[in-house]
């Protein structure tokens, strides 16, 4: 794998990075993307996943392969109880383990929620709780179903030479949800591709600003803003692909954690790693490391609450994402040196980059009211006899755990008043934000 450096040359690759210690500032600017495992290709994602293990583990993925029909046949429980303890040091390198984890995860969420948030298992038995533990450890990442598992290890082509789109993609590991789980999954991968135009403007524009080049931060500034827009478009697919009673529920559920989870108070005992439960947040997208590393580099200061619980969700990322995104943190301010005299144009094309963080984030608000709100509101007017069995512990919750539309409405609104205005002009509202972007 090449290695995206603004020009620079660098020896970062995978194979030397895998032990996730930080470096100095003077190595790592220019930003070098293959040193934190962005591809310049697929960004965050993982490319190329694979999709079988050694025949050691061939219990994993005969398992895994059967999850939504074991799910659905209340049979997962005793497959697992059934399952042989296996190692995880046959694992040979990053792309075995990431499988692992996702296989590990998946099972762990179908066996916790096989019987619905009513009767959530109380200990996760030590075939499934030990190697989870194990791998996770070795990768830095949490012993539960993350964005890094659901979204960026799980894709594949249907035809390797064709191209990233939803009609050549499949999931590796599925849960219960049909082809609406099928679809979140993919246009969420989607939504990760996008976003690789506009990681890789972040170097650039780090680079330019070290130099001082004007003309390059334009340029850089415009492709952020062009991928922020494309996000925001292809996170519109979710309509075409997802349906809104499938995803609330039957989906979600398998998404949630046992962190801040009424139905789950004191979390999971994993049963062979210690005596008592242990607590993680469910599957978010504020697990992606995209819009972390575009609020550090915009300078968008998020309230308190949300600040914590966005700081969280970085301990539910690979390790070197999140020092990807301590990086652009340590590097030179965007905001000082667009407020530098001399530097308006540069200053007008940070503002609608920032327009387009807003138009994304009020999208996203949209998509969550249909899928959530919504849903919830349809469900209970069904009456009680249909809201038995759907998640209602997190009604108005997001998978991570956090209430979901006062986090969206407040980071979508300090996202507004990043925007720079003229001495004299307070920031703009939502409103005059959507209606500037339009312009």
């Amino acid at each position: 794998m090449s290695c995206f450096c603004s020009g620079n040359v660098c020896a970062g690759t995978w194979s030397k990075t895998m032990e996730p210690q930080r470096q100095n500032l003077k190595t790592t600017l220019p930003l070098c993307l293959g040193r934190y495992q962005i591809s310049e290709e697929y960004g965050f994602l993982l490319p190329n996943p694979l999709k079988e293990l050694p025949d050691y583990y061939q219990p994993w993925m005969e398992t895994a392969n059967k999850l939504p029909y074991l799910i659905e046949s209340h049979q997962l429980r005793a497959c697992v109880h059934r399952m042989p303890l296996l190692s995880c040091r046959h694992l040979q390198g990053h792309r075995q383990q990431r499988l692992a984890h996702l296989l590990l995860s998946a099972m762990t969420a179908g066996f916790v929620w096989q019987e619905g948030e009513q009767r959530p298992a109380q200990v996760l038995p030590r075939s499934l709780a030990i190697p989870i533990v194990e791998v996770s450890r070795i990768l830095g990442l949490p012993p539960i179903l993350v964005h890094a598992d659901v979204v960026l290890t799980n894709w594949t082509r249907k035809d390797p030479e064709g191209p990233l789109e939803i009609s050549n993609l499949e999931t590796i590991v599925s849960i219960p949800g049909g082809e609406s789980l099928r679809g979140f999954v993919l246009v969420t991968v989607l939504v990760e591709k996008a976003a690789v135009p506009g990681i890789k403007a972040l170097a650039q524009a780090i680079s330019a600003i070290l130099q001082a080049d004007d003309d390059a931060l334009l340029k850089a500034l415009q492709r952020l803003r062009l991928s922020i827009e494309d996000i925001t478009r292809t996170l519109g697919q979710m309509h075409d692909y997802v349906d809104p009673d499938i995803f609330y529920a039957v989906i979600r559920i398998f998404l949630s954690g046992w962190k801040n989870n009424p139905a789950m108070p004191v979390g999971l005992v994993y049963e062979g790693v210690s005596t008592e439960p242990l607590e993680y947040s469910g599957g978010s997208a504020a697990q992606s490391t995209v819009l972390h590393a575009f609020d550090e580099f915009l300078g968008v200061l998020h309230s308190k609450e949300s600040a914590d619980f966005l700081y969280r969700m970085r301990d539910y990322m690979p390790p070197l994402h999140k020092d990807f995104i301590e990086e652009i943190h340590s590097a030179p301010s965007l905001r000082d040196y667009v407020l530098s005299p001399g530097r308006a144009c540069c200053l007008e094309a940070y503002n609608l980059c920032l327009e387009a963080l807003v138009e994304l984030r009020s999208y996203h608000i949209n998509i969550v009211t249909k899928y959530l709100i919504t849903a919830a509101a349809k469900a209970r007017s069904r009456g009680p006899s249909h809201l038995l069995g759907l998640p209602q512990a997190l009604e108005n919750r997001g998978t991570g755990g956090s209430t979901a539309m006062s986090f969206l409405k407040s980071v979508r609104d300090r996202t507004v008043e990043a925007i720079l205005r003229p001495r004299g002009q307070g920031p703009p509202s939502p409103q005059q934000g959507r209606a500037l972007r339009r312009s």
